[in-house]
């Protein structure tokens, strides 16, 4: 199992998800001998899990079912342990599409934080790219190295514990692309400039206040950046129903268009209950909706 190659097999010290619901999941390393407790009872791992196929359905001890999911960035966003807070799937995803990221790019980010925006990173640029993650937390950084090693990207990233405002990434002319979400990141904007290659590359910081925001764009405009953007990304997901609406009552007169409409409908559609009704399929929005989460700018490094 790796979160950027596809296993059909599960074995021991893979990591799976365990699927009770969509909104009820959890991550589990597979280790012979040892069980994972549910809501529908116990699974154990050596019968239960080790040989299986990914994507099977599992009995538990309690008559209950789950499925066996194989690992993705996806799922893995929600369900990491929040070590800080993190990017979902939303930003992410516009994230991976304006810095240009591709197989065998190779790319800075700063902090690492819970490893959300690395695991899709690491599937986007395997297998010949490279993320150089930096994280000023101590512990943050061994855990984030500990999970890569378990989730096999390892050899894909290089994870450094130190303060990227005043040490930089590590390395100088190679990246594609440079990744910031730290608290100050127009301090460490002479570094990602350095980092980046000579015939140019792309740069994101992710701020969540635009007094963050406005400095880190004087700050690109110091260092020759170009094109200058910021967006914020709201995810505004329509709900379609089924809903009964009337037909209009024109008067017995009845022209070619109105039959012809009338023939149309099936016996299932058309309800008689004074007046003629049709049932359709509509879209709504929701009431409710997450709101802000960050704002995005990019800018591009122009060729030396």
């Amino acid at each position: 199992m790796s979160f950027v190659e596809y296993s059909e097999i599960i074995q021991e010290g893979d990591v799976v998800i365990i699927f009770l619901g969509h909104e009820s999941m959890m991550p589990v390393m597979v280790q012979s001998g040892a069980q994972t407790q549910t809501r529908y009872g116990v699974i154990r791992h050596s019968g239960d899990l080790i040989g299986q196929r990914f994507g099977s359905k599992v009995t538990c001890s309690k008559g209950g079912w789950v499925y066996v999911l194989h690992p993705t960035p996806e799922l893995w966003t929600v369900n990491l342990p929040h070590r800080t807070q993190i990017l979902y799937t939303t930003d992410i995803a516009n994230i991976t599409l304006m810095l240009e990221l591709k197989p065998g790019s190779v790319v800075c980010e700063s902090g690492t934080g819970s490893g959300s925006l690395s695991h899709s990173i690491l599937r986007t640029i395997a297998p010949t790219g490279h993320l150089h993650t930096v994280e000023f937390h101590a512990q943050r950084a061994e855990k984030a190295i500990q999970e890569f090693k378990e989730h096999k990207v390892s050899h894909l990233v290089t994870v450094r514990n130190q303060d990227v405002c005043k040490d930089g990434f590590g390395i100088t002319g190679i990246a594609d692309a440079v990744f910031l979400d730290i608290p100050s990141p127009w301090e460490a904007i002479t570094h990602a400039k350095s980092a980046i290659k000579r015939k140019g590359g792309r740069i994101c910081s992710f701020s969540p206040c635009i007094e963050q925001v406005q400095r880190t764009c004087e700050a690109l405009l110091d260092h020759g950046f170009e094109e200058i953007c910021t967006l914020e990304v709201l995810l505004r997901v329509q709900d379609v129903r089924t809903v009964t609406l009337p037909l209009p009552d024109f008067g017995p007169e009845e022209d070619s268009s109105s039959s012809q409409v009338a023939s149309d409908l099936s016996q299932d559609e058309v309800q008689n209950s004074g007046n003629t009704s049709v049932i359709c399929r509509t879209a709504t929005p929701p009431r409710e909706m997450a709101g802000h989460t960050g704002y995005l700018t990019f800018a591009t490094k122009p060729c030396d």
